[in-house]
Order: C-alpha cells, then sequence, then structure tokens
C-alpha cells in the first residue's frame, strides 16, 4: 500500500510510516461515539453567574494582572472565507436563467437589495462603477457584482481567509476581523505592562495579507488604547496533515502518484497551542466579533470567565502545594476530594480507600491543564455542546461534544441531544502551566479516539478524509473542564456573508436590515 516513493514524501513531511498506517486503520476501524450520558445544564454541570459573581472574578481576573499573570490572545484565522461566500459562488456558476430566477428571493436576493450596507460597499461600487443606490441597476448586472466581489480581477474576497474582509463600517471606516481582536486584545487582554500578546494561526499564503492589516493599524490602536502590541502568526503543521483514502480504504492518490494528505481540522492547533506560553490564553474564532460599540458584554464575560480561571487554578495550586508537604492528613485529601467534586465538577471513584490512593487520584486529576468555556442557550435547533460523557479513561466528565461525535441513530442518544438547553460558541479561557510554573505537554491530554470520518471529493473522485480531534472537543478533552452560561449577544459569528447584514454587524444607530 505505501512505497519507496511514498516513504520519502511522508519523511519530507515529518509523518512516520507508523504514523500513516494507523491513519489508514482508522479509516478501516472507524472512530466510536462519544458516549453522552446527559446534556449539561444550568442545574447540572454549567455555571450561571449573577451579577454579584461577575463583579467578583472580574475582580479577581484584575489582581491576577496586578500580580504580574501573562495573557495571551488565540484566534484560530486559518482558511479561505470560500464557504463564507457558497451561495454567491452558486449564482455566477449557474445559467443565465437560473441566476434571474435567483435575483427574485432568497440568499442572493437579499445580498443585491441590501448591497449598500455591506462594509466592502463602497470599494467595491468603486470597482464596478455601478450607482448601488439603483436597486434595478444593481439587480440587472448582478452576476457582474458578485464577480467583481468574488474574483480576482476584482476585491479577490473568494480566495482570501476571512480575517482579512472588511467586515465592519467603524466612523465611516471599513475594519476587518484582524482590526477586531486588536481592538478586543486592548480592552481585555492586556498585561500590567499594557502588552497585549496576540497570536493567530494563518496558512502560509495568508502571513503577508495578516501582516499588511496588522502594520496598517498597530500604532493608530496602540496610541488610542495606550498598550504596546505582540503580534505573532503560526501555521498548521505539515506534520499534522491526515491521509485520504479512497472509499475502499485504499490511499487517494493523485495524478502524479503521490498520496494526498489533507489538513486535519481545528484539532491540529493543539500544536500551536502547545508552542505558546501564557499564564492565561482566550481562545475565541476570528469570524466572532463585533464593532467595538457592542463590546460590553464581551468584556465584561471574557473577563469574568478569566477570574474564574485564576481563581480556580490559585486553589488548585494551594492545595496541589499543601499536599506536597503533607500527603498523610487524610481531612485535607477529602476535603480537596470535596472541592473536586462539588467545584469542579470531577467524578471521584468509589473504591479509594486509604489516604494514598485519596492522594494518587488528586495529584493526577488537579495536576492538569484547565479551561472555561462560555455556553450560550440555545435559541435554534439543539446539536452539539456541552455534555456529561465518558472521557478519555472511561470516567463521566464534562466534554464539548460535536454533533458528528454523537450516534443519532440511536434514539436515547438523539433525545438527549434534544433536551440540550446550551451551545458551544468556541468562547475558551485556558491554563496550561502547571503549579510549579511548568508548562504542561498538551498533546498528553487528547483523546484520539474523538476524530472522525468524513466525505469529500477531489476533482470529481470520492474521497475519505480523517478529521483529527476538535481543538475545543476532544484535543482538550483530559482538562480540566468547566461550563458558564454567557450571552448570546457574545456570539456573533459571520459563516455567510449575509451575516453581515444583521444588526450586531452594522454601525451605531442602523437598524435591522
Amino acid at each position: 500500500m505505501i512505497n519507496e516513493k511514498d516513504l520519502q514524501y511522508l519523511d519530507k513531511k515529518g509523518i512516520s510510516p507508523e504514523k500513516a498506517q494507523y491513519q489508514l486503520e482508522q479509516f478501516k476501524n472507524g472512530f466510536p461515539f462519544m458516549d453522552i450520558q446527559r446534556p449539561a445544564s444550568a442545574s447540572d454541570g454549567i455555571i450561571r453567574l449573577d451579577e454579584e459573581q461577575k463583579l467578583m472574578f472580574t475582580d479577581q481576573y484584575r489582581n491576577g494582572i496586578e500580580e504580574g499573570i501573562s495573557i495571551l490572545k488565540f484566534v484560530p484565522a486559518s482558511g479561505a472565507a470560500t464557504r463564507m461566500f457558497k451561495d454567491l459562488f452558486t449564482f455566477i456558476n449557474a445559467s443565465k436563467e437560473e441566476q434571474e430566477e435567483s435575483k427574485k428571493s432568497g440568499p442572493i436576493n437579499i445580498f443585491l437589495s441590501h448591497i449598500e450596507y455591506f462594509a466592502f460597499s463602497k470599494q467595491l461600487q468603486s470597482i464596478c462603477n455601478i450607482d448601488f443606490s439603483n436597486s434595478e441597476e444593481v439587480l440587472k448586472n448582478g452576476a457582474f457584482i458578485v464577480e467583481k466581489l468574488l474574483l480576482s480581477d476584482g476585491l479577490n474576497y473568494g480566495t482570501y481567509p476571512k480575517g482579512v474582509l472588511q467586515f465592519h463600517l467603524s466612523e465611516d471606516k471599513p475594519t476587518s476581523p484582524i482590526e477586531e481582536h486588536m481592538v478586543e486584545g486592548a480592552l481585555y487582554g492586556q498585561d500590567n505592562e499594557g502588552i497585549v500578546n496576540l497570536h493567530f494561526t494563518v496558512s502560509e499564503d495568508h502571513i503577508k495579507l495578516f501582516e499588511e492589516i496588522v502594520n496598517k493599524n498597530i500604532s493608530l490602536f496602540e496610541a488610542k488604547f495606550d498598550v504596546t502590541y505582540n503580534i505573532s502568526y503560526s501555521t498548521q503543521k505539515s506534520y499534522t496533515d491526515t491521509i485520504a483514502v479512497n472509499p475502499d480504504n485504499s490511499p487517494f492518490r493523485l495524478e502524479d502518484e503521490q498520496i494526498l494528505f489533507r489538513p486535519g481540522g481545528h484539532g491540529a492547533l493543539i500544536e500551536n497551542l502547545n508552542d505558546l506560553d501564557a499564564d492565561i490564553i482566550f481562545i475565541k474564532n476570528i469570524d466572532n466579533v463585533v464593532p467595538s460599540y457592542r463590546l460590553k458584554d464581551t468584556i465584561q464575560y471574557k473577563e469574568a470567565l478569566a477570574g474564574i480561571l485564576y481563581f480556580y487554578q490559585q486553589k488548585v495550586f494551594e492545595y496541589l502545594e499543601m499536599l506536597d508537604k503533607d500527603e498523610s492528613n487524610n481531612d485535607l485529601t477529602d476535603e480537596i476530594l470535596d472541592f473536586m467534586q462539588v467545584e469542579l465538577f470531577i467524578t471521584i471513584p468509589d473504591n479509594l480507600s486509604n489516604t494514598k490512593e485519596k492522594v494518587n487520584f488528586i495529584k493526577t486529576k488537579l495536576n492538569r491543564p484547565i479551561r472555561i468555556c462560555g455556553m450560550v442557550k440555545n435559541e435554534g435547533e439543539p446539536g452539539g455542546g456541552p455534555f456529561w460523557g465518558i472521557g478519555k479513561n472511561g470516567e463521566v466528565s464534562l466534554q464539548v461534544v460535536e454533533s458528528s461525535q454523537i450516534d443519532m441513530n440511536n434514539t436515547a442518544k438523539k433525545k438527549l441531544v434534544s433536551e440540550s438547553t446550551h451551545f458551544n460558541p468556541v468562547d475558551l479561557v485556558c491554563a496550561t502551566k502547571n503549579y510549579k510554573g511548568e508548562k504542561f505537554n498538551l498533546l498528553e491530554y487528547v483523546d484520539p479516539k474523538t476524530g472522525f470520518i468524513s466525505n469529500k471529493s477531489l476533482n470529481g473522485k470520492d474521497l475519505k478524509a480523517l478529521e483529527l480531534p476538535g481543538l475545543w472537543n476532544g484535543a482538550m478533552s483530559d482538562w480540566t473542564t468547566l461550563f458558564v452560561e454567557v450571552p448570546v449577544s457574545t456570539f456573533n459569528p459571520v459563516k455567510t456573508v449575509n451575516d453581515l447584514l444583521r444588526i450586531q454587524h452594522q454601525p451605531e444607530g442602523v437598524e435591522q436590515h
């Protein structure tokens, strides 16, 4: 199956033959579904903060800043915005008759009818040389306008990453998600010396685009917010790519007979996260941004989540240091076990019969990375989100589960999903150091059984792809995990171009379109 030429290619990518063979076996064996036990809820695993608690935990975070903790904002920003423009690509690739029909209703009609309300409108209008206030002209030239937005002879948005697109208007100036994350970093992520550490994961092809926007704005923002930015970038590592196979599970080969490897999904970024060094790390996707005038809730809850992390991290550190000094104190071990069960939602086994066993369990379970995950109340169809599930070591624990990890053909599991009350907005605050100040090796806490297989195609040929355990799913499966309810106002992703017409992405004073 794997020949000498393949071995040379694997070596070049940094992938061992054993790893490639293991991946081929995964296609044959498949991945088990996550054994969810019940959805996490506000009365069972999700913390709901009142105003007093919000203020208390915000103070905890600010105390940590005063004490000199280092802070980093980590923004996954790889990949082109192609899916954001899926409907528009379908439109320009359709026949003239189909295009005319699309203009009458649906996403194309919405896009063209509201073209003036996009932040990129002025730039697009000047390229098209069409008066966008004339709706008849816009509809008549719809395909031309969309082509100029997406293709290389225009704005080329169809190949650019989301981070560099014009999302919002701020004081009549178009702003990109990169700029919005720079603003956020200054407002809740600066340390006691006014330094804002911001890290973007990007594809190799896009680094220069990111640097151009950062360099254009950095002096302005540093003066405006009285901060100093330390902005860095990384790319997904070549050795995290995964092998693709044909429907019969044989390696999928390109025309030159080279095996096809594909990016392993956002789970590959656990490697990038593992390379970074900070006491507190905020994680949030590139497209979940709002104009700065709408940031109040985001800042408030980001600081509260960080405060919860800092508060519990200090308690964990204190207990572990006390145990190091006195491992024979049964009252202390019972106190710690009670803390773990009640406040950290850690399941305590019934068979801990003596102090030594208790100490070993405590040191194993407490001395690990910690994450605080914001969770938003469901408003649409229930799906992936916070559940109690069987984790890496066969214990029931809090897990962030994707829909693809759940056996929806199992009536009982499907019922549990229908009962879920919250979803995962990807709003995390993480601590990746132990009580001695040493970095954890995050790769040790990945559950390899939580990857999944997806069906794709390339040049008209069907293939199967292997997705690594998701960054906030299986890649963090074995972390100490707390879920905290956050308001929907903190979750404003842009999945399609028309999402930019939502009031949350419009300038101050503009009403819903």
